[in-house]
């Protein structure tokens, strides 16, 4: 990848160095906190209608597996939004940075809020927690389809290969 394609302008859309055969990285890993943090929130959802154990831990799982793979994501997306002068410059790309660390964040606080008691730790502090994470996860990935839909990143150009 030469110089030119990493440091585009930011009208014109931006490479990636993260990828496997062409393919970007980090909208593959997002896939897995968006699902992992949103399920927490309907298996708390779940805990709070039926007051079954199970929900509970079931949400410990999750919250946790959210948490670990949306840090493996987000070092992806902070590699990129580093290295590359063309997503570095977008203002989008920084507020989706910041979304996504505030939601990381409340994630690994919910995650260990919950070790000691999953249950006991569910209401209402928990709840409120994965519903802050839910709202968060919103964002990011509202602000994530923006950088991608309106300012080209990580967009093969097929005229140009």
């Amino acid at each position: 990848m030469s110089m030119e394609e990493i440091a585009k302008p930011p009208g014109t859309g931006a490479a990636t160095v993260v990828a496997v055969a062409g393919h970007p990285l980090h909208p593959m890993l997002v896939t897995f906190p968006i699902a992992f943090l949103l399920g927490a929130f309907a298996s708390d959802l779940a805990f709070w209608l039926l007051r079954d154990p199970f929900w509970a831990r079931m949400s410990v799982w999750l919250i946790g597996g959210g948490a670990v793979m949306g840090a493996v994501a987000g070092l992806s997306g902070t590699v990129e939004l580093l290295w590359i002068g063309g997503i570095r410059r977008r203002a989008a790309a920084w507020n989706h940075f910041i979304a996504a660390i505030m939601m990381l964040a409340v994630a690994f606080t919910n995650w260990y809020w919950r070790l000691d008691d999953a249950a006991a730790a569910v209401l209402p502090t928990g709840l409120a927690l994965s519903a802050l994470t839910a709202f968060l996860v919103a964002v990011a990935g509202w602000l994530g389809g923006h950088l991608v839909f309106e300012h080209k990143v990580a967009v093969v150009d097929e005229e140009g290969d």
